[in-house]
């Protein structure tokens, strides 16, 4: 049977839903102790002296260790995004002279267990100078205002700009002209399982081995060798299960580096795990920018040019991919529409916050609500139909490949696809016509309907390249070594369908491993949708040179023509002779050193690829939704939701459904409920659940999901797109289009908490 485009079960699901998977907290070595991390209490200030001598005498502390225990400290490097300039505001991963955010490492305490590290926290004196601190990225860059870094004037970490076309000419040409301010909040991924890690180090070999769930293993092997000063040959990573990424998990943080040394320094094989209250205030944060806009239209709704300016919210430091929102953000703010004339200044900003990185659809999310919103607000203010704005602006299929023109940090052609035919659609699936009766019906009801559009292009499959090695085994089973990593996206289960296509075997037979530097010597780990595009490329890559191999090792052994033979069922047969057979087994065996060199060929099935490309596949699609705004409340219900996305080749669809569902809760959650708020001196107020308010299953509307397949990339082998964002991608447009619409008014910020939507209420009786 083919396995690509079937709805195959997850393989990771045996082992996770009957609890035999292993997590970090299941890891437990011979004489583990535990750490736990001083934290600053400050959200800016100088660190005048730490006094631990008290710690140091509670019973079951192992030790402590501040910036004076680790000599040359480096500070940790970006991984992607580099925006020149950012690599002044890098963070060591121990504060040394100043903290810059409330949860900045100070301190490491190891004991005998967990509960006495902590008490030990406790014990530990810090002496402060207080700082006055940055909270708000537009305040900060003004002259006057604390500097977090000396290198960094006015807290502007980076700046670029985006120019496309002539703006300021086209902007004469236009019947409308407008300018707008919106904003969207902090929030972030919160995975189910915090952050942890277990370090070991054997003095004996000179060996250090990590566990720890980590999305970029080998980019972290790196880095750990680099500031610990360890080759990378005398370090072993290995990643657990994972129980969620989303963009936020598996960068290299400070306690990537701490848990090791302590580990090292201590000679102690060494547990951490952070507690929800430290993954709420350390774990990178995101989303928080600032966007000022002009825009320009002709009176038919045709939008002619577009400038902006966008402030993103940094945090205390730039952390390995701090640069990504900002770039992606001022890359896709055009999304799928034909905006020719563009210019966009992006300022970089430092604050004293937790520091930044991506979340599920970094930058798109922030880019596609300020996008969208002002296509309604051009539609309202021309007296159109939001969609009819869409349909005038939407490129064309047969304007693909369609050149956005030159971004500095961002690949910008995109590939193929049919944007107006997508939210045709996605409009008639979901009753945008009947839909239209009800709203009108409602409008003066204390239960206001209303309807929104998002229209999105997501970007995927970032390269530069992806590894893969595919063996035959002795008992003739495919293992497959891949370079990328699991993060709960189901990507053995994929590359599992993948490589049983290639060599026509059973899916049972293949066997996926991935995670561990000591089997996989090369790798760029799993994010920005690349799993697929890229470890699925080169497991093709790998797998056909396989095929290759056993067909010239039967060709030899049965001394037919490798043409008259084919692959089939997990063997080797000859074509109109199926009795003249080999299955991977024997094939195996005539690999092995002795028979192979017999033969005058390299012993072993064993092929490796690597999958390089410059260019990124685009998938795409639009989020429609209708909801019911209580006017006294300000509650909002979703009466109901469609998520549409072309994904270029489903691999398996059952999958691609669970990405949309989970990234569609996430996006409700970011549009109504989530947001890390600060006090003006940058405490943060939201370090539980209690004040950090998650989507439940309650929360889940009724909702649609429809992957399509029209028009695969021709950037990859598979032609498939990547599926791992889009069903959060427009959330947050389309449901402040909703609100916006239901109201009559213009939602110009996230999240909709029902104070601001009461605000929108009452902007409504206004103008009534």
């Amino acid at each position: 049977m083919a396995y690509i485009g079937t709805r195959v079960r997850r393989k990771e699901d045996l082992r996770l839903l009957r609890g035999i998977g292993k997590y970090v907290g299941d890891i437990h070595r011979p004489g583990m102790v535990h750490a736990a991390i001083l934290r600053s209490t400050h959200a800016h200030a100088r660190v005048v002296k730490i006094d631990a001598s008290a710690a140091l005498k509670l019973p079951g502390v192992i030790g402590v260790l501040t910036s004076a225990d680790m000599p040359g400290l480096k500070t940790i490097p970006m991984r992607t995004g580099v925006i020149p300039g950012l690599e002044r505001s890098q963070q060591t991963p121990i504060a040394t002279t100043k903290v810059r955010y409330v949860g900045d490492p100070v301190a490491v305490v190891v004991a005998e267990n967990r509960y006495r590290a902590e008490d030990a926290l406790e014990l530990i004196e810090v002496q402060y100078e207080a700082l006055g601190a940055v909270t708000d990225a537009r305040a900060g860059i003004q002259p006057g205002e604390p500097q977090l870094h000396d290198a960094t004037p006015n807290n502007v970490a980076a700046n670029f700009q985006v120019n496309v076309g002539d703006v300021d000419a086209a902007f004469r040409e236009c019947d409308l002209i407008f300018e707008q301010e919106f904003t969207t909040q902090r929030h972030s991924a919160v995975p189910l399982e915090n952050r942890g890690l277990v370090a070991e180090w054997d003095e004996g070999r000179g060996m250090l081995t990590m566990w720890g769930p980590t999305k970029m293993t080998h980019t972290n092997w790196r880095i750990l060798s680099e500031l610990i000063g360890l080759p990378q040959s005398c370090i072993h990573f290995i990643e657990p299960e994972v129980g969620g990424g989303f963009g936020a998990r598996g960068e290299f943080y400070p306690e990537d580096f701490l848990i090791p040394f302590a580990a090292r320094h201590f000679r102690r094989p060494i547990c951490w795990i952070e507690d929800r209250s430290e993954n709420l205030k350390a774990m990178n944060q995101s989303r928080q920018q600032r966007h000022k806009i002009k825009i320009g239209a002709k009176k038919d709704g045709t939008i002619v040019a577009m400038d902006a300016e966008v402030l993103f919210d940094m945090g205390g430091y730039t952390r390995t991919h701090g640069g990504v929102p900002a770039i992606s953000a001022s890359a896709m703010l055009r999304g799928p529409f034909r905006v020719k004339n563009f210019r966009a200044n992006v300022f970089c900003v430092l604050t004293n916050k937790t520091p930044v990185g991506t979340y599920r659809s970094p930058g798109r999310y922030e880019a596609n609500f300020v996008r969208e919103r002002l296509v309604d607000m051009i539609a309202h203010r021309l007296r159109l139909d939001p969609a009819d704005v869409r349909r005038k602006n939407l490129i064309r299929r047969d304007e693909m490949p369609y050149d956005l023109g030159k971004h500095p940090f961002h690949y910008m052609v995109y590939d193929t696809g049919d944007f107006l035919d997508q939210m045709n659609r996605a409009l008639q699936k979901i009753g945008y016509e009947d839909w239209q009766k009800k709203i009108d019906a409602s409008k003066n009801s204390n239960n206001a309907i209303g309807a929104g559009i998002g229209c999105f292009v997501e970007t995927s499959g970032i390269g530069p390249w992806e590894y893969a090695r595919v063996e035959i085994d002795n008992l003739g089973k495919v293992v497959l070594y891949s370079g990328c990593n699991s993060v709960g996206q189901g990507i053995g289960t994929a590359l599992s369908q993948i490589v049983a296509d290639e060599l026509q075997c059973s899916i049972d037979d293949v066997r996926v491993v991935h995670g561990d530097t000591a089997k996989v010597p090369y790798g760029n780990g799993s994010n920005a949708s690349r799993s697929t595009v890229m470890a699925g490329s080169a497991a093709v890559g790998a797998s056909r040179k396989v095929k290759d191999k056993l067909l010239r090792l039967a060709s030899a052994h049965l001394e037919i023509d490798a043409a008259d033979l084919t692959l089939r069922d997990g063997r080797i047969v000859a074509k109109g002779a199926p009795e003249r057979a080999l299955n991977f087994v024997d094939l195996y065996r005539l690999a092995l050193p002795g028979p192979a060199l017999k033969a005058g060929v390299v012993p072993g099935i064993s092929e490796e690829d690597f999958f390089a490309t410059d260019k990124r596949p685009f998938p795409y699609g639009v989020h429609v939704c209708v909801v019911e705004v209580d006017k006294e409340t300000g509650k909002i219900k979703i009466l109901d939701y469609l998520v549409t996305e072309d994904v270029g080749r489903k691999i398996n669809p059952m999958i691609i459904e669970g990405q949309m569902a989970g990234g569609l809760a996430q996006g409700i959650g970011g549009a109504m409920l989530e947001e890390f708020v600060y006090s003006e001196d940058g405490q943060p107020l939201a370090t539980n659940f209690m004040d950090y308010l998650m989507p439940t299953a309650m929360e889940m509307p009724k909702a649609q999901f429809l992957s399509t397949e029209e028009f695969p990339s021709p950037h990859n082998p598979l032609g498939v797109k990547g599926a791992g964002e889009g069903g959060i991608t427009a959330a947050g447009a389309a449901l402040a289009n909703a609100v916006s619409n239901a109201l009559g008014v213009e939602a110009t910020k996230l999240p909709l908490k029902p104070d601001y939507v009461l605000e929108l209420v009452k902007q409504s009786r206004n103008r009534q």
